[in-house]
């Protein structure tokens, strides 16, 4: 990752009243492993909130739009999401 990357912060918001069971947490998680497994990815829950976010890299917002609208939690209105593009500005060299 370098600056200028073109990045996307999706943020997850549960939709309260829809039942979410673990084969939806690991379909999930499967298929974020495998867009990670394609790009720049990071990700991971809130602590004491029902949401989490995800970092990645896509060439544009289309594609971006398309990675969170196959994810399995988003395409069985478990959660929403708002997408933004984040610009990268500074970037450490330390991990």
């Amino acid at each position: 990752m370098k600056k200028g990357d073109r990045l996307f912060a999706r943020i997850d918001y549960r939709i309260k009243g829809n039942e979410f069971g673990p084969k939806d947490f690991d379909d999930h998680t499967e298929y974020l492993e495998g867009v990670s497994r394609e790009r720049y990815f990071a990700g991971g829950g809130f602590a004491a909130k029902d949401g989490g976010m995800i970092l990645f890299k896509a060439k544009d917002i289309e594609e971006a739009k398309a990675i969170c609208d196959k994810d399995p939690i988003i395409d069985r209105k478990l959660y929403k999401y708002e997408l933004y593009e984040w610009n990268l500005v500074i970037v450490s060299d330390e991990e």
